[in-house]
C-alpha cells in the first residue's frame, strides 16, 4: 500500500508576502504565468479500478462467442467505454468455425473530439474466452485482465482529449481456436478486422499498435515475443526502465500467435504484450485470485508512459 505525503504550510515571512506578488507581476508582464505542475498520464493509471472491470467480466462467467455471457460483456465494455468520453461502434460478421457458424462481434471505439485527428495507434485485447464442453472457463487473466487494463486505459487517456483522440481501441471477440490454431480456425475478430482495413486500404493510417493478452499474472514477467517490432520493443524497454519496472519485461524465446499477428501481415507493427509463464492458462484455475492489482499497474503504467512519451509523439 502507497503511503500518501502530507505536506505541512508555514506562515509567509512578511517580505515574502510582498516579494511574491512582485514576481508574479514581471510573469505577467513577460508572459509567463505560473503553470500548475501536470502529472504524467501513467500516474493516473489505477491496478484496482482495472481489477474491478476483471472482476465484472468474470463474474458473468464464461464468455465463449455466441453465449449470453458475452452479450453481457459487450453491454458492460460499451458503457465503460461512453463513461469515459468514447464513441462505440460494433462490427458484427459471421464466420465458418469447426463447429458450424457463429456470429462475433468486435467492439471499436474512438474519442470523441469534434475535429481531432484520425487515430494513428491501436490498442487491443480479446474479451472471449476458449470454449470448453468439460470445464468451466472464466478467462479472468486470459481474456479478462487485458479487458479490464483496456478499460482502465481508456479512462485515463480521456483525462488527456488530444492524446485520445490518436488512438483507435479495439476488443476483439473469437480469439480463441476451437481446435487448433490455423488460417481458418481461432483470431477471428482480428483477422476480420484486419481484412477490413486492408479492403478499404485504410490501414496505412496506423503506424503501430500494442495488443495486450494475459497481463495480470501476480507473478508477473511479460515476455514479448521473439518476433516483436524492434523499435517498439526497446520503446517499451525504455519506458519501464523509466518507471523502474524493467525487472518485469522480457523477451520469449520463440514467436507467438496472437490477434497481433494478422495485424503485422497487413503492415501495422504491432507488439503482443504478453505474460506466457502462466500455469493456469486454460484451465479451469484460471480465475481472479491469480490476477493483482499490482501486476495490471505495472504493464497499465508502462503502456501509457509509451503511448505518451514515444508511440504519440
Amino acid at each position: 500500500m502507497a503511503q500518501r505525503a502530507f505536506s505541512f504550510v508555514r506562515r509567509p515571512h512578511s517580505t515574502a508576502l510582498f516579494f511574491f506578488p512582485f514576481v508574479l507581476f514581471l510573469s505577467i508582464i513577460r508572459g509567463e504565468l505560473p503553470r500548475p505542475s501536470q502529472a504524467g498520464i501513467w500516474e493516473e493509471f489505477s491496478g484496482e479500478k482495472a481489477l474491478t472491470h476483471v472482476q465484472r467480466l468474470v463474474d458473468f462467467g464464461p464468455r465463449p462467442p455466441g453465449s449470453d455471457a458475452i452479450e453481457k460483456s459487450r453491454d458492460y465494455i460499451d458503457n465503460q467505454l461512453r463513461l469515459s468520453g468514447w464513441r462505440v461502434t460494433r462490427q458484427t460478421f459471421t464466420d465458418d468455425t469447426p463447429r458450424g457458424k457463429v456470429r462475433f462481434v468486435n467492439i471499436i471505439a474512438r474519442f470523441a473530439v469534434p475535429g481531432g485527428p484520425a487515430p494513428s495507434f491501436l490498442l487491443c485485447s480479446h474479451y472471449d474466452t476458449k470454449a470448453f464442453d468439460t470445464i468451466r472457463f472464466v478467462g479472468a487473466n486470459d481474456g479478462g485482465s487485458s479487458t479490464g487494463l483496456l478499460l482502465e486505459l481508456a479512462r485515463v487517456l480521456g483525462l488527456q482529449p488530444n492524446l485520445a483522440a490518436k488512438v483507435e481501441l479495439v476488443f476483439f471477440d473469437g480469439e480463441e481456436a476451437y481446435e487448433n490454431f490455423s488460417e481458418t480456425d481461432g483470431l477471428y475478430g482480428s483477422r476480420y478486422f484486419a481484412r477490413q482495413l486492408a479492403d478499404a486500404r485504410t490501414g496505412k493510417q496506423f503506424r503501430g499498435g500494442i495488443l495486450f493478452d494475459m497481463v495480470g499474472d501476480r507473478s508477473l514477467d511479460i515476455t514479448l515475443p521473439a518476433d516483436s517490432p524492434a523499435q517498439m520493443a526497446r520503446d517499451i524497454f525504455a519506458s519501464a526502465d523509466a518507471l523502474k519496472l524493467r525487472s518485469y519485461f522480457t523477451y520469449f524465446d520463440r514467436e507467438m500467435t496472437d490477434d497481433h499477428t494478422p495485424l503485422n501481415r497487413i503492415g501495422i507493427p504491432t507488439l503482443d504484450v504478453i505474460d506466457f509463464d502462466f500455469p493456469w492458462w486454460h484451465t479451469a484455475d484460471d480465475t481472479v485470485d491469480k490476477v493483482s492489482a499490482e501486476s495490471l499497474k505495472v504493464v497499465g503504467s508502462v503502456a501509457a508512459y509509451y503511448l505518451s512519451e514515444f508511440a504519440l509523439k
